[in-house]
């Protein structure tokens, strides 16, 4: 389903394809880990939503996934406030950094599946 991006800030689908273009070797290791092990769960990645880009959304879900890197070590105050709108429009986000995406991506796809997973309080 096509999604309304007239609402969206100037600039913010062509800064999301050229951020799909530039993925990083974690976002790309987790894309192709997510389309294998979770088919059936609908990601899109570098989604443009409000001000913000999320790294990998599912709007079914309602599931938002940051995968960080170094550089997020001086930004605590952005992804602060990223998460804060992020959890305003109804969603859960989940943050992962690179080495852990790189290192074990096993156990990244399966609190993304828990995530994904109503829970029994919820059913």
């Amino acid at each position: 389903m096509m999604r309304n991006y007239r609402d969206l800030p100037s600039g913010s689908v062509s800064r999301a394809k050229t951020l799909r273009r530039n993925a990083t070797e974690a976002e790309k290791r987790l894309w192709n880990a997510l389309r294998e092990k979770l088919p059936e769960a609908k990601f899109r990645r570098q989604v443009p939503h409000g001000p913000y880009v999320a790294d990998f959304l599912n709007f079914a879900a309602k599931l938002a996934i940051e995968v960080d890197g170094a550089t997020h070590a001086e930004r605590t105050e952005q992804d602060a406030a990223r998460t804060r709108y992020f959890e305003a429009q109804g969603y859960q986000v989940l943050r992962f950094w690179n080495h852990e995406v790189l290192n074990n991506i096993g156990g990244v796809v399966t609190a993304i599946a828990t995530a994904l997973s109503p829970s029994p309080s919820h059913a």
